[in-house]
């Protein structure tokens, strides 16, 4: 037996006959603090919380109309959409509608978004892509009234606020099913001579 064998036998055997034992962890509370990371005041919490429901819930005070959104969306979200939305490197928001039964649908604001407050939520949330939440509310209004005129959704008088655009009828709003009909998610399980 080596010696390192034996020392550590002899302390455990020592530790033993003194009624000593191994340290036990503590127990754990929920309470415990480690010592990093504070409450967050609301001020904070509320800065984080900006997502829109489908109902409106969300949305803040403020309104845009197209004409305001034309100009803005000319200024800051052109050189990544185009000038009218139907493309660029950013991808294409206008047009669309009547693909999404083919084989490679164009899946635009107004072909495939069921309601126009996801409009406000995503581009308040993530636009322009290079400052995304730069933009005040107003400018964020006015932008999704612009983008839902250019997909022939409202028309070019149109306002939107707080509570005109949950009320905006978008063309997908009912193509959204409860049931993926899918066979491979909801079907039985093949297991011998499967398609």
């Amino acid at each position: 037996m080596s010696t390192h064998k034996a020392f550590a036998i002899c302390a455990v055997a020592l530790l033993l006959a003194s009624g000593c034992t191994a340290p036990q962890p503590a127990p754990q509370s929920t309470t415990t603090r480690y010592g990093i990371g504070s409450t967050p005041s609301a001020a904070q919490v509320n800065a984080w919380n900006i997502d829109v429901t489908p109902d409106g819930a969300g949305l803040p005070a403020g309104s845009g109309s197209v004409a305001q959104g034309r100009a803005l969306f000319t200024q800051k979200c052109a050189a990544c959409h185009g000038a009218t939305g139907t493309g660029g490197p950013g991808g294409t928001l206008v047009g669309g509608q009547g693909t999404l039964a083919m084989a490679k649908p164009l899946l635009t604001i107004g072909s495939f978004w069921p309601y126009a407050t996801i409009v406000y939520d995503y581009v308040n949330r993530a636009m322009p892509h290079d400052k995304p939440q730069s933009l005040k509310p107003d400018e964020v209004y006015a932008l999704a009234a612009f983008l839902l005129n250019q997909n022939g959704v409202i028309g070019a008088d149109a306002v939107m606020d707080a509570q005109s655009l949950p009320k905006v009828a978008m063309p997908n709003r009912n193509g959204f099913t409860q049931i993926d009909p899918r066979p491979d998610v909801n079907g039985s399980r093949c297991m011998h001579d499967c398609k």
